[in-house]
This record gives structure tokens, sequence and C-alpha cells, in this order.
């Protein structure tokens, strides 16, 4: 380390600063304005308040792009391990909250680089050598949708485990099939739930195909047209662990699809768990019966001391709307913007992080509660035996039989007409029907109907079976994608 480089290190221990002219607390635009900028404009444009989690991601684009700069000879050694001793100064004080803000600090990237200069001096000054802010945000952007997007992946995972978990805890447990929210067949529960197990699998798929494109550099694309010094893009992706770099300078400024493609996925997530939620709120009511709430992930009523309300249900729900409001609202940001970078694109970040935020804490609490919840067996399978809910095993009998299935389900149906008409339990008038007679009652006895479910994907012992095998499977070969 240089002589230089022990002053800034010596400087950081003390808390002392080593500075120059330019560490004057102006914008980094301050040399075009006469005037600086209105307490209105500084309040209107400050990003501060949320684009400091991007913290890290800031400081590890500025590393590999300070290491690239000495590669390519725009700074000397002793330059680098000055402003790299005084990035790693910066990441120790905003680690330990002692990092002072200034009023100036529009963003992080302002906050960070007027630090640097203030500790290194001429050398910090040069942190932003062959960079813009445009491709600087940009880059911040992937690094914090390219690990926050797995982090995201993992908990889909996890709650698939929780669905995977309970399905293989009850594959003897029938629970009614909904169409219209009306009873239409009976369907083992461990079917029921590895359907919710499903859609998450695509959501996680989804989010593979999203961090693939998040996965390019933007860094060396300048503000728009790149740079005239000896750059070396490819070299900073390589140190950032991207798996490639920018075609077009203009492109790579102005893209946000990954950002918008990551909300969409996070969207799209929320909404298959607003389909949970809203199925543990209506079997967890006193006129389903089928679940009981542990108390830990249920809550009470300020007024009526009976109550056991399912919250966490609810909310998943609801918050559903509040992603659908994130993407809706970053589509509309984006879809009249000209090349290249505009101010628009600050907009970016509030629905991005909020909609990951959001999703991440609503895989988690159904995953707490998916995991304590009681499955009331007796309720379920009293409602899935409902002999009614047996009509499409005694139409299909029927054609068995070699009678057409649309007037086979229109013999079942004026049963089923009957039977509710007159009061007359099901199975008596099957018993004296002369097409049916019997040889049909055995379909009316309880677990008949899913023992019958035997086509492949099916709700029945057989195909359920090996949808769990496959289920397993795609676990493990997610537990390697993730690293886990």
């Amino acid at each position: 380390m240089g002589a230089l480089g022990r002053d800034v290190v010596a400087a950081a221990g003390t808390g002392l600063a080593v500075t120059d002219e330019r560490a004057t607390g102006q914008p980094l635009w301050h040399g075009r304005f006469g005037e600086g900028p209105s307490e209105e404009l500084l309040a209107f444009t400050v990003s501060l308040p949320f684009d400091r989690r991007l913290a890290a991601d800031d400081l590890a684009g500025s590393r590999a792009h300070v290491a690239m700069l000495a590669r390519v000879g725009l700074l000397t050694e002793e330059e680098r391990e000055v402003v790299a001793a005084a990035l790693a100064r910066v990441e120790e004080e905003l680690e330990a909250g002692t990092f002072a803000f200034a009023p100036t600090d529009e963003d992080i990237h302002t906050a960070i680089e007027r630090r640097v200069t203030e500790l290194a001096g001429s050398a910090g000054a040069k942190l932003h050598t062959g960079r813009s802010r445009n491709d600087q945000i940009a880059l911040d952007l992937r690094l914090y949708v390219r690990r926050e997007g797995r982090a995201l992946a993992a908990r889909i995972h996890q709650l698939q485990e929780v669905l995977y978990r309970r399905a293989a805890e009850n594959t003897e447990v029938s629970v009614p099939g909904y169409t219209h929210l009306q009873r239409a067949q009976p369907v083992l529960l461990a079917h029921h739930l590895l359907a919710h197990f499903w859609a998450l699998a695509r959501d996680l798929d989804r989010f593979r195909d999203c961090l693939a494109r998040a996965d390019v550099s933007p860094l060396g694309a300048g503000a728009l047209a790149g740079s005239s010094l000896p750059l070396d893009p490819a070299s900073v992706a390589a140190d950032l662990g991207f798996a490639t770099v920018f075609d077009n300078s203009l492109d790579a400024v102005s893209d946000r699809d990954f950002a918008a493609e990551a909300v969409f996925v996070a969207t799209l997530t929320q909404v298959h768990l607003s389909r949970i939620g809203e199925e543990i709120v209506l079997w967890s009511t006193e006129e389903f019966g089928f679940v009981r709430l542990a108390d830990a992930y249920a809550t009470g009523s300020s007024m009526l001391p009976q109550k056991k309300n399912p919250d966490i249900a609810e909310l998943a729900r609801g918050k559903a709307g509040r992603l659908i409001g994130d993407l809706a609202g970053l589509l509309a940001t984006l879809k009249g913007l000209p090349l290249s970078y505009n101010r628009d694109l600050q907009e970016d970040k509030e629905p991005l992080f909020d909609a990951f935020d959001t999703c991440a804490l609503s895989l988690a609490a159904l995953a707490g509660l998916l995991s304590s919840v009681e499955f009331v067996d007796e309720r379920m399978t009293a409602a899935a035996d409902s002999p009614v809910n047996a009509a499409t095993d005694l139409a299909e009998h029927l054609v068995e039989q070699g009678m057409p299935f649309r007037e086979a389900h229109a013999t079942v149906g004026g049963l089923v007409r009957q039977a509710i008409e007159r009061g007359v339990p099901l199975d008596e008038l099957l018993a004296n029907d002369p097409r049916l007679g019997p040889d049909a009652m055995p379909l009316l006895e309880p677990g008949s109907a899913v023992r019958r479910r035997t086509t492949p994907g099916g709700a029945g012992p057989g195909p359920v079976a090996e949808q769990l095998a496959r289920a397993r499977d795609h676990l493990e070969r997610q537990r390697r994608w993730l690293g886990k």
C-alpha cells in the first residue's frame, strides 16, 4: 500500500477525513449551475429514504468499477488502494449506523460518492470516472433483483415444502372439490394441497427466468452512449458475477423490463397466495369447519370474545390488490418514456421494493399458518362422501353400459332433482331405478368416488402417489438451483 493509501486508512481509523476542494457537499452536477438547488427541488426529487437499501449493491458496483479503472490505467494502484479503503470505511459506517447523510445527498449513490471523496480526496473524486448515475442505478437495481429475487424464490420453495409435507400426511382424507364454489366431486386432501404446490412451482420457475434476464451488466453504458475512455465493461460484469454485458448503451440505461417482470412474478405469486388465503378463510368458518387455526396464527376480536379470526389469510388475500397496484403503476410509468434515461425511472424502486417485501412477508406467514393448521378430517370426509358428489360416477356407470353421455347426464340429473324436490334419499331412488339399480349402489359407498379417480394427474390414491413422487423430485431440483 502506498503512502496515500496508508494516510486514508489511518484517517478512517480515527474518524478523520482526507478532503479536497471537491468534497463540498454540492450536487454532483453543480458545475453547470450558478446557484444551488432549491429546497422544493430537493424535497421533490430526493430518493434517499427508499433507495438507501441499495447501499450494498452500490458499494459492490463501485468496487468493481474502481478495479476496472485501475486495470485500464485510469487509476494508479495507489489511488485504487485509497478508494478501496474509503469504500470499506463507508461500508463500516453504513452497517454501524454512523454514516452521516448530508442535505444534498439526493440518493444513496450521491451519498456514497460524497463520503468517499471526503475520505479519499482527489483519488475519491475519480470514483465516477467513466460512469454515470444512469448506468450506476441500472446496475444497482439489477444486483438487487438478482439477490432478492433469489431470496424470494427460496421463500416460495419453503412454502412448497410445507404444502408437500401436509399433502404427504393426508393421503387418505377426502375433501369436496368445488367448481363455482359448489360441491363437484370428492378429491383427496393431498391432491388439493398439491394443486397449490404446482402453482407456486410455476412462480419459482418464473423467477428463474426473470433472474436470467436480469443477469446483464449495464455498467459501461455511461449516461447513454458509452465512453471515449478505455473502459472494459466485460471485466466488470465478470467481477460482479453477471452472465453477460449489455449490447446497446441506450437500452442498458433505460431498460426496466427486468424490474417490471420481477414485480409481475411477485404479483402473480401473491395472487396465488390470495387464493390459498381465500380457502383458509372459508374452510375455517363454522359453516365449513374443515380446519382449525393454531392460536399463534390467528387473532381475536376486540369486542366479540368467541372469535378466532384468520387474519393472515385475509391479509394475504388483501395484499394481492396492493401488488397489482404496484405492477400497474410501474407499467404506467414505463409506457410513454422516450429513449434513453428519464427521471421518471426513479419511480421504479418503490413498487419493486414494496412488491418484494410484501410477497416475502406473505409467504413466511402462510408457511407458518399451513404448518400449524389442523385439518378436521371428519368434517371434510362427511362433506366429500355426500351421495350427490358421486353423480358423475353414476353417469359414467351408465356410459359403460352403452348409454350416450348426454342421456346419462340427464338421467342422473333427473334423479338428483327428484331427491331434492321430494326429500327422498338419492340411494333409495337409485335402487328402484331400472337403468341403475343395485349394480350402481356401490358407487355411493363412502370413499368410492375418490378411489375411482385413476387417470394420470387425477385425484385418486394411485395418481396422487405418483404426483407426490414428482413433487419430491421437483423440490430436489429446486434445492440444487437454490444451492440448499
